[in-house]
C-alpha cells in the first residue's frame, strides 16, 4: 500500500495531531551560561496543594 505524503498529512491532521518544531537557538547565546542557569534559576509556578472538593448534592 502506498500513501500520498499530502494524504498522510492530511488524515493526521484530522486524527488531531500536529507538526511540531524545535524552538530555534540565537546564534550568539552563550552556551556555557545555559547549565548554570537551569540550576540557579527558581521556577517560576508552584504546584498547589491537592484541593478536595465538596461533594454535589
Amino acid at each position: 500500500v502506498s500513501v500520498a505524503k499530502q494524504t498522510l498529512s492530511r488524515e493526521l491532521r484530522a486524527m488531531g495531531y500536529r507538526k511540531l518544531s524545535a524552538r530555534p537557538r540565537h546564534h550568539a547565546q552563550d552556551t556555557d551560561a545555559i547549565p548554570s542557569f537551569k540550576k540557579t534559576s527558581q521556577p517560576s509556578w508552584q504546584r498547589s496543594g491537592r484541593r478536595s472538593l465538596p461533594a454535589r448534592q
